[in-house]
């Protein structure tokens, strides 16, 4: 299959048309804003970019484990990062930090709905023309090329439908809604495709890695491209292909200590679990975790597809590879049997991978980065200038050229909006209202009160978690996890005042803070000067209440 640009007649205003053969010289002349780490020179292009993200893939309990050929494709052949966050621990508002740059306060996607900003006209008319490939597309030059899940809502009928192709595509291969594996609607270049249930044609992973070779082989040769493939692994309903549904028959979800234990001195939602777990609830966990592990392996024969194919074309070695997730993942952690949306290190820690030009082998990186500096990176190695963004996050580009003597973050922000009605579930008498996403034994996992920000720190001598929660306890948690790395034992109540003090100011200054200001040092950088003007919105007014229940 012959894959073809939007159309002229698709074109939307400002957008570029496809550049079929435009020369370095001509480049130099359109494309000024973007030759500042690279240049062009005669008969050289900028790298190339590939972004592999996948879907509810933890880190901390294993997510890689099934990732064979991955680790050795891109880990062993460039740098991992053992420190990698999401400002978010759900799909929209995370993806959405991963296209704008931004933390969701500044991007105002706070959950998976449209009325939560997740591909709405608001997010569409707003942030869709300053996300990085937009940037990368108008501004650099760069063939773009999306396959794969973008955002929970794309596609929705009050949004413009599946004809509705955001800003800065070449070429749109998107899926209609969430995570599918069978029966899902593609929008190609706008135009809808449906899909049914026969694998060796539906099976959207390797539709997605079938589409992706195609764009290799019929790109131009006269432009960097830039690809973001956006598989439905891990995510549910688990449908792994017919050749992998019986593998790690042996299998389990990690049995750790904060395992199928009451979460004690910890936000009302965590207590009201249910300790021990039912062995149905331990049964039904065990085995997402198995089929989350199974749909993996396509994804793994993906990237090995991907790799080979950029090899045979001669482009791999100038093609930079990102492999991460939008989310971590649980299951049955502090007896909450499966989902994300939590404060704790498996929803909010996962999986980066990087290879490319001038990246060392085998490399691990402790340093911390978050997915709000996916863009800046990317628009980095485009050479872009980025101080012409908005974005939050920063460039780790030098962290991946192991760059001495680097200056760094210290800390980055955690923030969470809850879902949820204020009314009591009439399947759940007993428990209190507003709680969402809940299991037949009447275990909840989110509620409207599950609103907190987190200051995620790690420095040379302390590695810290402070979370405030917008609630009507104004419940504090905060973890050593050097001493605690379960998070099991909060200790809000018993740290230093002097120290709790700090954290919620700086906690106050994040949450407030836009572009340059969320990268001031933290409280443990030895370049911390506490400044109450960051404290001070826009506007000049003090931020008195730290969450919005109507960003939009």
């Amino acid at each position: 299959m012959q894959l073809l640009p939007l159309a002229p007649g698709r074109l939307r205003q400002g957008s570029p048309r496809h550049l079929p053969s435009c020369s370095p010289a001509l480049l130099l002349l359109v494309l000024g804003g973007c030759l500042g780490v690279f240049g062009v020179a005669a008969g050289t292009r900028r790298p190339n970019v590939v972004l592999l993200l996948t879907d509810d893939q933890d880190e901390v309990l294993g997510g890689m484990t099934p990732l064979k050929k991955t680790k050795a494709l891109i880990g062993e052949m460039g740098m991992t990062f053992s420190s990698a966050y999401v400002p978010s621990a759900l799909c929209c508002p995370s993806r959405a930090s991963i296209l704008t740059g931004k933390y969701p306060h500044n991007h105002h996607v706070v959950n998976n709905t449209l009325e939560g900003n997740c591909s709405s006209k608001s997010w569409q008319k707003i942030q869709e023309p300053n996300t990085f490939p937009a940037i990368l597309r108008s501004m650099c030059g760069y063939q773009t090329f999306f396959a794969g899940k973008y955002l929970n809502e794309y596609g929705a009928p009050d949004a413009g439908g599946l004809e509705h192709v955001p800003l800065g595509w070449s070429y749109w291969y998107a899926l209609e809604k969430n995570s599918k594996y069978y029966n899902y609607t593609l929008s190609i270049n706008g135009k809808p495709r449906k899909h049914g249930e026969n694998y060796s044609v539906d099976y959207l992973t390797d539709v997605l890695a079938n589409v992706s070779l195609d764009f290799l082989d019929y790109k131009s040769n006269f432009e960097p491209f830039f690809m973001m493939i956006a598989t439905p692994a891990p995510h549910s309903p688990w449908t792994a292909a017919p050749q992998y549904q019986k593998a790690f028959q042996n299998v389990f979800a990690p049995r750790n200590k904060n395992f199928n234990i009451h979460g004690t001195n910890k936000h009302w939602l965590i207590r009201q679990a249910k300790t021990p777990m039912t062995n149905s609830s331990i049964q039904f966990l065990d085995n997402a975790f198995r089929k989350r592990w199974q749909t993996l392996l396509s994804v793994d024969d993906l990237v090995e597809k991907l790799v080979k194919r950029l090899e045979f074309t001669g482009e791999l070695n100038n093609t930079y590879i990102f492999y991460t997730s939008d989310n971590g993942y649980h299951t049955g952690q502090f007896s909450l049997p499966i989902d994300k949306r939590q404060l704790y290190e498996f929803d909010i820690k996962v999986p980066l991978l990087v290879r490319g030009p001038g990246i060392k082998p085998n490399q691990t990186s402790k340093m911390l980065v978050a997915n709000i500096d996916l863009g800046p990176t990317i628009l980095d190695i485009a050479g872009y200038d980025l101080n012409k963004t908005q974005m939050d996050g920063m460039s780790f580009l030098p962290i991946l050229r192991g760059a001495s003597n680097l200056t760094w973050r210290s800390d980055v922000l955690v923030e969470y909006q809850g879902e949820g009605r204020n009314v009591t579930d009439p399947t759940c008498p007993s428990l209190s209202p507003g709680v969402s996403q809940c299991f037949p034994d009447c275990v909840c996992e989110d509620a409207y009160n599950n609103t907190y920000a987190c200051v995620r720190t790690m420095s040379a001598l302390w590695n810290l978690q402070y979370c405030e929660f917008d609630d009507q306890e104004v419940f504090v948690e905060v973890y050593n996890l050097t001493a605690d790395p379960d998070q099991i034992t909060n200790i809000a109540k018993s740290i230093d005042p002097e120290l709790l003090g700090k954290m919620n100011y700086r906690l106050m200054m994040l949450q407030s803070c836009s572009g340059p200001t969320c990268r001031t040092p933290g409280v443990f950088d030895p370049r911390y000067r506490f400044d109450p003007r960051l404290m001070f919105s826009n506007r000049g007014s003090v931020r008195t209440r730290r969450f919005s229940k109507h960003l939009l």
